[in-house]
């Protein structure tokens, strides 16, 4: 039951209407009405609510819409809690704003709370600025000056008249951090890149990297070993300037860089008091036991919106990604590799493909189950991303969804199979049992630039004494599908890989084909509509290929059937608006081809 709930069911204030239009009587507060369809009403509601049962303040002290007196233009106050019965003498003024506000938005309703609690015919001690998930509270009395915003920050409202605390938040008490749902999960997570974006001062990516840095911060904190009653340390502290909490967070960051230098190498880049807002908007949230799917689909929304435009090409639309697994059915102890991993798509749902396998086999929560999966995420999984910055957001995602980051590395994935090892010493040549990729299009390896070009088969042409030239240049596409088949095993390694329809049906491109055909056995081909790629700025007509590697003595068989399909209908048009799905009728369609393997066209 919620604060509110309690509140409606203790008889202090109750809700009609149909939703949208709903109503709120605040009995307790000479039964004054507001529209509880605002958005500003619920948060004003829920926190009115938590003042009568968290901070334990009489409820015939707390009023509703205050008329401050005298000032003009006239002016109210969202919230005011009394120290008597008769509602004379003020204590604390509340400004309650929706969920989502800008920064701006936040600090003006700052200086509105200020102004109302300072002035003359008012005089609280404290004030208390609330937007959703987002707090600030000030003591304004009078051993501070009136401008002062820094000193005179408390880490929470006193209790029931008490002396302010240290920290609000202390592990194993009633005022513990609280898992949220994907909605809060959401939010939090916009207004964390909206303060670190800022309008400008970062670029987008940055921002996000930076974000991913904190995140990093604000998990370790969480995962620390302390005593029920001990607070934690990514919080804003009673009477700490910002540069303190930034020393304190920067302190955490490096420590936790020690024990983990390939998450991230370089310092967090965010002002002081940038931070300190950041930390405003997690610093109640629990994210380590907020629930799997929970973070899963929070982050995969945002990053959504975020790898579009200039950052499409590393982001694979989830129904792809999830049709190619699900179409593989990877298993616990196979090593799968994306060998472009971009945010780490392809590696979430083969993890999370693994999760939902455990649950068929142990009982959820159960140290089986959390094994099963765990260990192939630590273990199993392997990401190659070139980008460094898109590399970061890949581990950060892994680590949210409770690791598997350990094997994601930035390097290029066309350098030498060589030097990748010696850089990781995971990634080796016939290894990985599956590869889940969507390589980048379009981009050309220049010879004069990349020397590794004329290493690859396909990075030569050939006379006809079989004699190799170097080529200039080559589409980085093609090199994947070569790199692709050094990275499988022998045999039975498999792939699902992303490609343009070019490769497939260009005459210029029967020499891949050729290649394709010979050290792999074809097993799928699903084409996909135009619309696929649309939606993160990418109009190329696409396919999805399905392979399984030869062994050294293995030739091609013309017996051999290919299961092929062109859906029209993916989960989603080319404005990334949701609609019916054929994948999955494909999916099972191609399970029924797997038993019996004969041509096949959906």
């Amino acid at each position: 039951m919620t604060n509110l709930e309690r509140a409606i069911k203790d008889g202090y204030a109750h809700i009609i209407g149909e939703k949208g239009k709903q109503k709120i009587t605040y009995v307790s507060s000479d039964n004054h009405v507001e529209n509880y369809s605002d958005p500003e009403e619920k948060v004003r509601a829920e926190f009115w609510a938590e003042l009568i049962y968290k901070y334990e303040y009489p409820v015939n002290r707390i009023k509703i819409e205050v008329t401050v007196p005298d000032r003009l233009p006239t002016d109210r106050a969202d919230i005011v809690v009394f120290r008597d019965d008769e509602c004379k003498r003020p204590y604390a003024v509340v400004e309650c704003k929706k969920d989502g506000v800008t920064d701006a938005e936040f600090n003006q309703a700052i200086e509105q709370g200020v102004g109302n609690a300072t002035w003359v015919k008012l005089r609280a001690d404290y004030v208390v600025i609330i937007a959703g998930g987002t707090r600030r509270v000030l003591d304004v009395t009078d051993k501070f000056g009136a401008l002062e915003r820094e000193q005179n920050i408390l880490a929470d409202l006193p209790h029931a008249y008490g002396k302010p605390q240290e920290f609000r938040f202390y592990k194993g008490s009633e005022n513990d951090i609280k898992p949220v749902d994907r909605e809060d999960l959401i939010a939090a997570i916009k207004k964390c890149h909206q303060t670190l974006w800022g309008g400008g001062r970062l670029s987008p990516p940055t921002a996000f990297g930076e974000l991913c840095k904190l995140i990093f911060v604000k998990i370790s904190d969480e995962q620390k070993p302390r005593k029920k009653g001990e607070p934690y340390q990514f919080q804003i502290k009673t009477h700490e300037p910002a540069s303190k909490l930034a020393e304190r967070i920067n302190a955490l960051y490096d420590e936790q860089k020690k024990k983990d230098p390939e998450v991230f190498t370089d310092s967090i880049k965010v002002d002081d008091r940038v931070l300190r807002t950041v930390v405003s908007h997690l610093e109640a949230i629990n994210l380590n036991k907020t629930d799997l799917d929970v973070k899963g689909v929070a982050f995969e929304q945002f990053m959504d919106g975020f790898f579009k435009g200039d950052f499409g090409q590393y982001f694979t639309p989830r129904p792809i990604i999830e049709f190619a697994v699900k179409m593989m059915e990877p298993e616990h102890d196979w090593d799968v590799l994306d060998t472009s991993c971009g945010s780490g798509g392809f590696l979430l749902y083969a993890l999370d493909y693994i999760r939902h396998q455990a649950t068929e086999y142990y009982e959820k929560g159960s140290a089986d189950h959390y094994r099963y999966w765990h260990d192939f995420a630590e273990k199993h999984l392997y990401g190659i991303e070139i980008n460094d910055e898109i590399a970061r957001v890949a581990k950060m995602n892994m680590i949210v969804h409770d690791d598997g980051h350990t094997n994601v590395i930035s390097y290029d994935a066309l350098e030498s199979i060589d030097k990748i090892a010696a850089h990781n010493s995971g990634f080796q040549k016939d290894k990985f049992d599956l590869i889940l990729t969507n390589p980048p299009f379009g981009s050309t390896v220049n010879g004069a630039e990349k020397p590794y070009l004329s290493t690859f088969e396909l990075g030569n042409t050939y006379d006809k004494k079989g004699k190799a030239k170097p080529r200039k240049n080559q589409s980085s596409e093609v090199l994947f599908v070569e790199r692709i088949c050094e990275f499988l095993k022998l045999g039975t390694g498999k792939a699902a890989i992303v490609l343009p329809d070019g490769i497939l049906t260009n005459s210029s491109s029967q020499y891949v084909r050729d290649f394709i055909l010979e050290r792999f056995q074809l097993l799928a081909v699903v084409s996909l509509p135009q619309c696929a790629f649309a939606h993160f700025g990418a109009g190329v007509k696409a396919s999805v290929i399905f392979v399984r590697k030869r062994g050294n003595d293995e030739v091609a068989n013309n017996e051999e059937a290919i299961f092929m399909a062109a859906p029209e209908l993916i989960g989603y048009d080319a404005t990334g608006r949701k609609t019916e799905s054929q994948l999955d009728e494909i999916v099972e369609q191609y399970k029924k081809f797997l038993e019996d393997p004969t041509p096949f066209f959906v």
